[in-house]
């Protein structure tokens, strides 16, 4: 008999799985967000205007990987580079507004496509089933010493 770990590896996987295959595909065509734009972007919403080093911080992930991130969303309009307003010597990232449109349209797809996936559940089980995700994330943060701010 297997652990229940053993088959919530399996499913996390699984899911990892679905989200890429069924997430929008980053096309400028389309104006779909790629996933870093979309974490950046949502990280940038909640808390505000962040340093490449407070984003290494925050996200776990070294300068360089974010200097090619944030240039990306640079050049796309969707964040714009600022002076610290706390007066610091680093410059830090803001999200623009046609960034914010862009999240927020991103996010409502998100959402569709998830209501669409749980139109069969019951209210009672989608909230089960988001407090047990909120659960297991804090947790790994609780871990990693990296909370995600929620709203």
């Amino acid at each position: 008999m297997q652990k229940p770990t053993h088959m919530i590896e399996f499913e996390t996987m699984v899911l990892g799985r679905h989200l890429r295959l069924h997430s929008p595909r980053p096309r400028r065509s389309t104006g779909h967000l790629d996933t870093s734009a979309y974490i950046l972007l949502s990280r940038l919403s909640m808390e505000g205007p962040m340093s490449i080093g407070q984003l290494s911080e925050a996200l776990g992930l070294d300068t360089s990987t974010l200097h090619r991130q944030t240039t990306a969303i640079l050049a796309a309009g969707l964040v714009e580079r600022i002076a610290d307003p706390d007066g610091g010597m680093a410059r830090k990232y803001r999200i623009t507004d046609e960034g914010r449109d862009r999240l927020d349209a991103e996010r409502a797809g998100s959402i569709d496509g998830l209501e669409r996936v749980l139109a069969d559940w019951s209210a009672e089980d989608v909230a089960a089933f988001a407090g047990y995700l909120e659960r297991f994330n804090t947790d790994i943060e609780r871990l990693d010493g990296r909370p995600w701010p929620r709203p």
